[in-house]
């Protein structure tokens, strides 16, 4: 298949999805009522909610460090932290957080040339590592929900997902899967992908030697993403749906593995859809779930905002000091 083919369906399939997730919501909300939600949202849960979302990148970031740390790439903590909110920035653009996990590694290795491999091994290992923590709370989102909450379907594909990352887990860290996965070095070379592929597959295979690393790290990213949780149940509660945390230990989950799939450019449409219909099987109405995901999206917006001042800072003082080189 050619690249120019392989673009133009993927093109095709984002609008064709975002087109039938917009008839979705068109059909399930009215916009004036939702309108009218949003207008008078509580804005000290609004601001609750933006809080702990910009407070729990430090700790990512200094996850983040301690596994560039153990591959002797030296790098500070006020840096990473940056870098991370460029990366917001850079999701508001690019597909989802794929595209701003590709800032940082494009940032990062341009910071240490030649680290390619292990800088994108660290990134995607902390990216597993977060969707691994993720499904750890979904597990327990789905022993909290049998018997609570209508939600069966959703609770299933919770399950398909935990499963998923317990066989990815066992192909990226057991010596036993390279053999296996050997057939697939010719294909690969063929596309030219068999040299950046080995050298991330290789980086993440050396983690395996770090098993204390690993397991601190994740536990910390558990109580990261538990949080986060938290974050969505403020903005529900800012536009009046009044339901306890526990569900959103359900949804939440399921929320961030749709956001870190490249469906659409920032998730547009099938986002407020996931809520529209998840909180509809809780007889939340579709308005101020609609709502409830639209402020969620304000909230990701406003954590943008950091990382747009910070390129718009650098890019003046880059441009003054070219302009007095230049005198």
């Amino acid at each position: 298949m050619s690249p120019r083919l392989r673009r133009t369906l993927r093109v095709g399939g984002t609008l064709v999805l975002t087109g039938l997730c917009t008839a979705y919501l068109a059909w399930k909300i009215d916009v004036s009522r939702t309108a009218d939600i949003l207008r008078h949202a509580d804005v000290g849960y609004f601001l609750a909610s933006l809080a702990i979302m910009t407070v729990t990148v430090w700790p990512m970031a200094w996850r983040w460090q301690q596994l560039l740390h153990a591959k002797g790439i030296h790098e500070r903590l006020g840096w990473l932290t940056r870098s991370y909110f460029v990366s917001y920035t850079a999701g508001q653009v690019l597909p989802t957080s794929i595209g701003g996990d590709a800032a940082r590694i494009y940032e990062t290795t341009r910071r240490h040339p030649g680290r390619g491999g292990p800088v994108a091994a660290s990134v995607l290992l902390e990216r597993a590592l977060g969707g691994a923590a993720t499904l750890f709370l979904a597990a327990i989102g789905f022993l909290l929900a049998i018997g609570q909450y209508d939600v069966g379907a959703y609770l299933w594909a919770e399950l398909a997902f935990v499963l998923a990352t317990i066989v990815l887990a066992v192909v990226l860290f057991s010596r036993r899967a390279r053999r296996p996965l050997a057939w697939a070095v010719p294909l690969l070379a063929r596309a030219h992908l068999d040299r950046p592929l080995r050298a991330v597959y290789e980086g993440l295979h050396s983690y395996r030697a770090n098993g204390g690393l690993l397991l601190g790290v994740a536990s910390l990213t558990v109580v990261v993403q538990a949080f986060r949780v938290l974050s969505i149940w403020l903005a529900a509660k800012a536009v009046g749906v009044d339901l306890s945390p526990r569900p959103y230990y359900v949804m939440g989950p399921l929320l961030f593995l749709v956001m870190l799939v490249p469906f659409t450019v920032n998730g547009l449409a099938v986002r407020e859809s996931f809520f529209v219909s998840f909180l509809g099987n809780l007889e939340v109405p579709a308005d101020p779930a609609f709502a409830t995901g639209f402020l969620f999206f304000v909230v990701t917006l406003a954590l943008s905002v950091p990382g747009a001042v910070i390129l718009g800072w650098e890019g003046l003082r880059g441009g003054a000091r070219t302009r007095v080189a230049d005198g």
